[in-house]
């Protein structure tokens, strides 16, 4: 892959490994609440749901990393199905909970995609 390429690839590796940290570790806290518009009482009432989605986050960021780590042909293919994941996610997190989720999720990964198709 071109290095901008991998450098917008990991950059939203980064963004679901700090959404992985808001959701899993500090939802409860004025940060993360502030990050997804929160009361207390929600954060309290939803954090289990949160770490879950935290989880899931993180594997996405995780196969980010890993295609960016194992480059070539492994590395191309894995890459372009996380950065799918990543929009589809971030497509369907905007129609059902915040239309900030697409400027967010998904359009980052939908560059990181076009940049990692045109370099390949």
């Amino acid at each position: 892959m071109d290095v901008v390429a991998k450098i917008v690839v990991g950059l939203v590796a980064l963004i679901h490994g700090y959404i992985l940290v808001l959701e899993m570790f500090l939802w409860r806290t004025p940060r993360a609440r502030r990050a997804f518009g929160t009361t207390p009482e929600f954060a309290e009432q939803t954090a289990v749901l949160a770490a879950n989605q935290g989880l899931y986050n993180g594997f996405l960021a995780a196969g980010l990393v890993f295609g960016l780590v194992a480059g070539g042909g492994v590395g191309y293919p894995v890459t372009v199905f996380f950065l799918a994941c990543v929009i589809v996610a971030g497509l369907y997190g905007g129609a059902t909970a915040s239309r900030r989720i697409i400027v967010v999720q998904a359009l980052p990964a939908a560059v990181a995609l076009v940049l990692t198709v045109l370099a390949h």
